[in-house]
């Protein structure tokens, strides 16, 4: 019978040959961390100019795209300001439909009443300022036979709060006015120019309404344009709620307008002031109830969008520079033929000589993309240090952009890499 012996390992060439392939993995780690990006910067010293001008695309695309988003960021932050300006705190509450049968047989609208901004005070917290709103169409007289169409708005003294008004001349109507039924009148600044000339000439002259005197003692205007989404027209003439109600001699009111303490309070308060009215009505009945925190909710989407579209216009650069990088590191290629030739005699691998371009390629667009974040950084910091407007910018765009210079330089890159890895060694250096 045959015996077979199993082969044992050497006990003293079993750690040698473990050594040696330590230091096998050691030199290629050293090479790949260290070599690589030596010989990619001695590549650049070589080629200032080329390299410098590559650059600049890179340079200029990821300062455009913080510059884009600073930009966006900037409008959005201007038109959010202007909207929140007409009443950030405010809820708007309006009667859309429904009607209720009366005793007679009768039926009629179901609309608000002063009794439901009373319950509303006593049930809803944290509301600082309520208003009535009655809407009526006279025409008023100013005097010498001279008579215009206006439009009156009876409102109480927390209308200036809650619309944020701003008195341009003379003073806005008081509780005891109202309690008074003073027939005062506040009119718009655009009105009181186009009959008197000027605001201040407005104040102390009286308008007569069907046969009842009102005395202008204060001119207003919005605090921005509201491009006719208000109640407020250029034909505007503001009178103490219970002096409005001669006019119709009935409690109903058209709107109601609540101002609450901060922006936070809003949504949650338009949901109980809805709840409190609608208990106080025909279930029937529809009220809508309207706040600014939606329309800055879809300006806010749209300026966003706006920022997001505006900043892939400005990666088209980035694109473009890409190919130039793609260009340049192809005629690199080129030029270093022998040296490729030499690196793979002495023993470089196609994966060394692709990680090296790479390397070169990254390197490249990295470095502009940091000088050109650091440009489109300075700028607005530049500007909110030697000028009162305060720029926003992010952080964020920064990351944007550095990584997005990566990728350019991994994605273009990668030809002119896999181009160098495939040479032949033998045919490279016999390249003159």
């Amino acid at each position: 019978m045959a015996i077979t012996s199993t082969p044992t390992a050497n006990p003293i060439l079993t750690p040698r040959r473990s050594t040696f392939d330590a230091t096998l993995a050691a030199a290629r780690t050293t090479m790949v961390f260290s070599e690589v990006s030596r010989l990619a910067l001695d590549s650049f010293r070589a080629s200032k100019v080329r390299f410098l001008l590559t650059m600049l695309g890179m340079v200029i695309g990821s300062a455009s795209i913080i510059l884009v988003v600073t930009l966006g960021l900037t409008g959005k932050q201007y038109a959010l300001g202007l909207i929140s300006s007409i009443g950030p705190s405010m809820i708007e509450m309006q009667f859309v439909g429904g009607t209720v049968a009366g005793p007679d047989n009768t039926v009629s609208n179901d609309y608000l009443t002063r009794e439901d901004m009373a319950a509303v005070r006593e049930a809803v917290p944290n509301v600082v300022a309520a208003s009535p709103m009655l809407e009526v169409h006279y025409t008023v007289s100013i005097g010498s036979g001279v008579t215009r169409d206006a439009m009156l708005l009876g409102v109480n003294p927390d209308y200036k709060i809650v619309r944020n008004l701003a008195v341009t001349a003379g003073r806005f109507f008081d509780d005891q006015d109202t309690t008074q039924h003073s027939k005062v009148a506040v009119i718009v600044e655009s009105f009181a120019r186009a009959l008197y000339g000027s605001s201040g000439s407005a104040i102390g002259h009286t308008v007569s309404v069907q046969g009842i005197p009102f005395t202008i003692i204060g001119v207003f205007k919005m605090r921005i344009d509201t491009f006719g989404q208000s109640e407020v027209s250029d034909q505007t003439i503001l009178i103490p709620y219970p002096v409005a109600r001669y006019f119709t001699g009935s409690e109903t009111v058209k709107e109601i307008f609540f101002s609450m303490a901060n922006t936070d309070q809003v949504l949650p308060a338009s949901k109980q002031i809805l709840a409190v009215i609608k208990s106080r009505h025909h279930a029937t009945s529809v009220y809508n109830p309207f706040t600014m925190s939606q329309v800055l909710d879809v300006m806010s989407k749209i300026a966003n969008m706006l920022t997001v579209v505006l900043t892939l216009a400005a990666g088209v650069t980035l694109i473009v520079s890409g190919v130039g990088i793609m260009n340049s590191m192809l005629a690199n290629v080129q030029a270093r033929l022998k040296e490729i030739g030499i690196r793979k005699a002495l023993g470089a691998t196609s994966r060394e000589i692709r990680l090296q371009f790479l390397t070169e390629a990254v390197f490249l667009s990295l470095s502009g993309g940091v000088v050109g974040t650091v440009i489109g950084l300075t700028i607005p910091r530049a500007i909110s240090f030697l000028t009162p407007f305060k720029i926003p910018f992010s952080f964020l765009s920064a990351i944007i952009a550095l990584s997005t210079s990566v990728l350019v330089g991994v994605v273009f890159g990668t030809l002119p890499a896999n181009r160098a890895a495939r040479l032949d060694p033998v045919e490279t250096l016999k390249y003159e």
